[in-house]
């Protein structure tokens, strides 16, 4: 079954930051004098003024009721200002709902790429619904939930933009707001010095970096990593994550999470461009090759993306997409592909068991290359559909981030229905029809 991330959130109420990571929920809790951090899957700060809210970010829409009506108990201040660290759904499509009835609407302030980014999900609002959903929910089917359908401009959008840096003042208190390409290129980290607080969005969330997502456009863990340095550079004394729980007064232990962070993530990029220059091997062969690092520390666990995948981040920002093999520069349709290895090995059937045997063995990676080759040579075989779901979900049981669990979980799904590639038949491919191999 798809490990959806509601659930983990329920797990761990009540649960404190470190052991609940990535998935901690909670508040309000007062940051700093008139300042409060509440979080409902994301987090959103609100730094009362005496001009009203500043707020940075805004939810989830379907969180956003939840995550206002939790602030408004300790505070009915109007929205003044609203910050958004970055595009993505669970930051910049709630505001509405934290605004006090009759307010004017609020100024809204972002990176100048933001609504180019809202240009890109209007035009892909169904890739994005269906990647989404079979990274939270597990299953493309899934698209189709109210839930997923987000994809698009925000009721609210910026009306606000700017370059590299923004100081603003309201009510007497100044922040600082400064762009950081990371998770996305649009990203913002805000800082304000009077109460000490920092608000690095997503640059910062309980778990290694959100830097290599398989399923998401290009990320930038080596401006990730400078940023992170420059926020330990202003000595913040508390720090509101873009996921997971506040650090509250401890300014050492800010220190140390923004430091080891950008160590964590500047030694994977490091590692993997001295691999890229002894000669272009194939990208398989580079992420075989890279030694990640390791981590004790409760913010840099794989409970969310994996560390792996930011070495395909830092491979396909300086390599391209050419995977190195010749075979896969301009491939065969994957079917004929596995057809063929299937009758090499005597059946579809037989890579299926072998798959099976493999996961018996602990050789889950090459358990599901060839379970992969088994379903897409026999899409139609009840054995071995069964078979290769057992194998995915073998895979998902073994995998700790909770993106790979899904991934794998969707496609056992699938495979129990013959469904090779993940294609609802409902859904289907929109647009050029297939061309014939040559």
């Amino acid at each position: 079954m798809p490990d959806n991330p509601a659930q983990k959130f329920l797990q761990m109420r009540g649960a404190s930051r470190e052991d609940a990571k990535f998935f901690w929920s909670g508040g309000p809790v007062e940051i700093a004098p008139r300042t409060w951090f509440v979080s409902r899957f994301s987090g959103i700060t609100a730094f009362e003024t005496d001009e009203g809210l500043v707020l940075v970010d805004s939810g989830l829409k379907i969180m956003a009721a939840d995550l206002a009506a939790t602030l408004r108990t300790v505070t009915k201040a109007p929205v003044h200002t609203a910050i958004f660290t970055q595009g993505h759904t669970d930051h910049a499509f709630g505001l509405e709902a934290f605004l006090m009835p009759g307010q004017p609407r609020p100024r809204i302030i972002a990176h100048r790429a933001m609504p180019a980014r809202f240009e890109r999900y209007a035009r892909t609002a169904g890739y994005n619904a269906a990647i989404n959903a079979r990274q939270f929910g597990g299953t493309v089917r899934a698209a189709n939930e109210d839930g997923y359908k987000t994809f698009g401009f925000p009721a609210l959008p910026p009306d606000t933009l700017y370059d590299q840096r923004m100081d603003i003042t309201v009510g007497g208190l100044s922040f600082q707001i400064h762009h950081c390409r990371g998770e996305t290129d649009d990203h913002s980290w805000i800082y304000c010095p009077k109460r000490s607080v920092l608000c690095p969005g997503d640059l910062m969330i309980w778990a290694v970096p959100n830097a290599g997502n398989p399923q998401k456009v290009q990320r930038y863990p080596w401006d990730w990593a400078a940023g992170l340095r420059a926020m330990a550079a202003v000595a913040p004394a508390s720090l509101c994550p873009g996921h997971g729980g506040p650090v509250v007064n401890d300014p050492a232990l800010c220190r140390r999470i923004l430091l080891e962070t950008a160590d964590f993530l500047e030694a994977i990029v490091t590692r993997t461009l001295a691999v890229m220059e002894q000669g272009a091997p194939p990208h398989v062969d580079i992420v075989q090759a890279v030694e990640l690092p390791v981590s004790d520390s409760p913010w840099l666990q794989p409970v969310y993306d994996d560390a792996e995948f930011i070495i395909r981040t830092v491979i396909r920002y300086f390599g391209g997409w050419y995977s190195g093999r010749p075979g896969e520069l301009k491939p065969a349709p994957r079917a004929a592909l596995a057809g063929e290895i299937a009758a090499l090995a005597g059946g579809a059937g037989a890579l299926a068991t072998r798959a099976e045997a493999l996961v018996t063995a602990g050789d889950m990676r090459l358990a599901c290359h060839l379970a992969d080759f088994a379903l897409e040579a026999d899409p139609g075989n009840a054995a071995v559909q069964a078979a290769a779901a057992r194998v995915y979900e073998a895979r998902a049981e073994s995998e700790t981030a909770l993106m790979v669990i899904n991934i794998f979980n969707s496609a056992a799904a699938y495979a129990r229905e013959g469904l090779p590639h993940t294609i609802v038949p409902e859904i289907g491919f929109r647009g050029t029809k297939a061309r014939s191999p040559r």
